[in-house]
């Protein structure tokens, strides 16, 4: 090759900053704004994509590296994930790993503190699904109401501050049918 401004071209274009200039999910590409220039529709690099596979797209203004074998931008690749004064980083020291997503849940743990986090937004769900079983190693403390179908077996004492209602007989303040004075005992309780 002769041409020194075509060479100088090609080696501009190895290795690129940009920023996400638009986002298409199928087939998974991106757009990336480097300098002046917009590129065709680029795949962006993931973490798994085999058997084992990743899904996060990029979202437009994410700063990026965009790689370019043999300095053409058609066949480039975009490396995710570089922090910018528009996205700065959601963390600020070492031993915290946090994941931030755009509606403001935050998923996290502090390997100096030994904390695993995650917080969701109001209203935000969680289902977990796990036929083989769940195994839970450690006390819990748990707020607002528990719904529970099926049979539950407690090994050890059940302390209960308020009262205990089944089938419709509350355990503080059932009344019972029958009742004699004497040795007799009483009838059964009546539902409440």
């Amino acid at each position: 090759m002769n041409d020194l401004a075509a060479l100088a071209r090609l080696l501009e274009n190895l290795i690129r900053f940009g920023v996400i200039a638009a986002v298409q999910m199928v087939p998974p590409r991106v757009q990336v704004t480097t300098g002046k220039l917009t590129t065709a529709w680029l795949p962006w690099l993931a973490l798994r994509a085999g058997a084992d596979r990743d899904w996060d797209p990029p979202t437009v203004g994410e700063q990026v590296i965009l790689l370019s074998p043999s300095g053409q931008l058609a066949n480039g690749i975009v490396v995710t994930g570089v922090f910018s004064d528009h996205i700065p980083a959601n963390g600020n020291r070492a031993g915290l790993h946090r994941r931030t997503y755009s509606d403001g849940t935050v998923i996290e743990y502090d390997s100096v503190a030994h904390h695993l986090n995650a917080t969701l937004v109001d209203g935000g769900t969680t289902n977990l699904i796990s036929t083989g079983g769940i195994n839970l190693v450690g006390d819990i403390t748990h707020k607002g109401d528990y719904n529970q179908t099926g049979n539950q077996t407690v090994t050890g004492r059940v302390d209960v501050s308020i009262d205990v209602v089944a089938a419709g007989v509350s355990l503080v303040k059932h009344p019972h049918t029958g009742v004699r004075a004497g040795g007799d005992q009483s009838g059964a309780p009546i539902p409440s």
